[in-house]
């Protein structure tokens, strides 16, 4: 992960534009990352080929794709957002993650079935990511790797047995969503056991499963543990939904500017953590609505005159922090978000990023053990620092709707899972 520190940067920055009214959009949203990226893997090891449709083309997915190619899984471009992919042998190889946990914690029990070793490395921040959950996993299921972080290798020389695996996945749930997309394969399945303490973003792990029983998969879930047991990954036609957590910043533009924001097709049932943004954004005073047009839904959200503070539990929907710490930073009450200790290990240390940015622009935020305690404050602009995350780039651009000077540091690092944010983010504003 990055480092946060106050050191000059050279990377460029990016004026945030101030909305000076209500702002009135809708905004389609393209697929999600996590949904796109488990579809891939199924895909990969199905026993027949695979259609991928709504297919989310940004960085995080673009590594994954080449990946599997650089393992010898044909992915056809059937069009700029719709794959087939063909399974066949898994061969020797190599794969660069970039930044993109899915891709360094999902590929590696894939390369498992590879008919040689697979090489893996990732950008240099990459190299700080936790890796070890997954990889001792691997290793207790027969398959070899030389390294506890990236650049490691993966080998192994026949199929691996599999059984069972106690794991300590409190540092992200992506150790056990990575070990259940390939269970199937391995010969006697794979029974995951979380041993750790409080298990984060279980609705991915939900996702994960949900995915394979689609596929055909038999899947036994209790508390903490989950058993795949060995067969067929059936190939299917995958429809992308939407991607929830993307759709967050331009939805908290209502509740900042007072405006109405509609996000179309939003999925009424769905494992997708970002869903929840509707309670919070209605706890924090906005008006939701669910407009049926007859073939699926829109959510539309308008914001109040005085936007609330929050007091949250998000464990479950870390992901979501960034956006809701910037609302909170705006709002007239104090807000405490909790249960996001984990954080600490993601793109960059976000507990610490997103304290160290407020505060320069102002603000008064203070790092917990597990969360972190917003408090009212007049903001001024200032550079917004991104670390290389994603979603700490869009959180800057949230506080810029109401705050003049903001600038964004490095706001192409969005193109991780939302190429052309920031032209889109211009559109809406005006």
């Amino acid at each position: 992960m990055v480092r946060v520190t106050d050191s000059p940067s050279p990377l460029p920055k990016w004026n945030a534009p101030r909305a000076h009214r209500p702002i009135v959009w809708k905004q389609p949203i393209p697929g999600s990352k996590s949904i796109t990226n488990r579809a891939l893997i199924l895909a990969a090891l199905s026993d027949q080929p695979s259609r991928i449709s709504n297919v989310l083309r940004s960085r995080d997915t673009d590594l994954m794709a080449e990946g599997l190619r650089g393992m010898g899984v044909v992915i056809r471009e059937l069009s700029v957002d719709e794959y087939a992919v063909e399974p066949g042998t898994l061969r020797s190889g190599s794969v660069f993650c970039g930044l993109a946990g899915t891709v360094m914690r999902f590929l590696p029990p894939v390369a498992a079935f590879a008919d040689g070793p697979v090489y893996f490395d990732g950008d240099p921040q990459a190299r700080l990511r936790p890796m070890s959950g997954i990889l001792d996993a691997l290793r207790s299921l027969g398959v070899e790797v030389d390294n506890d972080s990236l650049p490691f290798t993966v080998n192994t020389e026949d199929t691996p047995d599999g059984g069972v695996v106690e794991i300590d996945a409190s540092g992200s749930s992506q150790f056990v969503s990575g070990l259940l997309l390939s269970a199937p394969r391995f010969r006697r399945g794979v029974t995951v056991r979380h041993t750790g303490g409080r298990l984060p973003s279980m609705p991915h792990i939900e996702m994960t499963v949900d995915m394979l029983r689609e596929s055909g998969v038999l899947v036994e879930t209790s508390e903490n543990e989950w058993r795949v047991h060995p067969g067929p990954i059936h190939g299917h036609h995958w429809r992308i939904e939407p991607d929830l957590s993307n759709a967050t910043p331009f939805l908290a533009t209502a509740a900042v500017t007072g405006g109405t924001v509609t996000v179309p097709d939003w999925p009424i049932n769905t494992t997708q953590p970002g869903d929840a943004i509707r309670s919070i954004l209605e706890r924090m005073g906005c008006a939701i609505e669910l407009i049926d047009t007859g073939r699926s839904h829109d959510l539309a959200v308008t914001g109040p005159n005085v936007l609330q503070g929050i007091q949250l539990d998000m464990s479950d929907i870390g992901e979501l922090t960034p956006t809701v710490a910037a609302l909170a930073a705006l709002a007239s009450t104090e807000s405490v978000l909790t249960g996001i200790s984990h954080l600490r290990g993601h793109e960059t240390n976000r507990l610490e990023a997103l304290t160290t940015e407020i505060n320069r622009l102002g603000g008064r935020c203070t790092e917990l053990d597990d969360g972190l305690r917003i408090t009212p404050a007049t903001l001024h602009g200032g550079v917004w620092r991104s670390y290389a995350d994603h979603r700490m780039a869009t959180a800057g651009a949230i506080l810029g709707l109401a705050v003049d000077g903001v600038e964004v540091e490095d706001v192409q690092t969005t193109s991780k899972t939302f190429p052309g944010f920031e032209k889109l983010w211009e559109d809406m504003v005006g």
